[in-house]
């Protein structure tokens, strides 16, 4: 018997009988991206942090300067940092927490996502508390 390989952003627990599927927080983040990209036309890019690896692959990275916890994307016209995570269930870790305070002590925003949508609606009110346009 064959067994499914499962790629990094799948979704791989099924849903309890009668509840929905939550997506995965790479179709949340790659939603929220495609937003900003059409919405606002700015630069935004992500840290790759996550996924499995095998000990000298991450060894040669951290060398490298990746460090655990930085929020998953950056716009850097806006000097904001969001951290993505899915609809239910993400949950921010302690490396993350000691990540968005030091970012917010060095002067920059940093929103946490619950989903594309919340991301969406967070990054719509930081637009409008900064009257930032969206040709910016």
């Amino acid at each position: 018997m064959r067994r499914k390989t499962y790629r990094q952003g799948d979704a791989v627990k099924k849903p309890a009988a009668g509840q929905k599927k939550v997506a995965s927080e790479h179709s949340e983040q790659s939603r929220f991206v495609q937003w900003v990209r059409q919405t606002h036309k700015v630069r935004i890019f992500a840290i790759p942090n996550g996924g499995k690896r095998g000990k000298a692959e991450a060894m040669r990275l951290k060398v490298e300067g990746v460090s655990a916890g930085i929020p998953d994307l950056y716009i850097p016209t806006w000097k904001l940092w969001v951290e993505m995570k899915r609809a239910k269930g993400g949950v921010v870790s302690p490396a993350q927490k000691d990540w968005h305070n030091y970012l917010i002590d060095v002067g920059d925003t940093v929103i946490i996502g619950n989903g594309a949508d919340d991301a969406i609606n967070k990054v719509t009110l930081f637009a409008n508390k900064f009257k930032i346009s969206v040709d910016n």
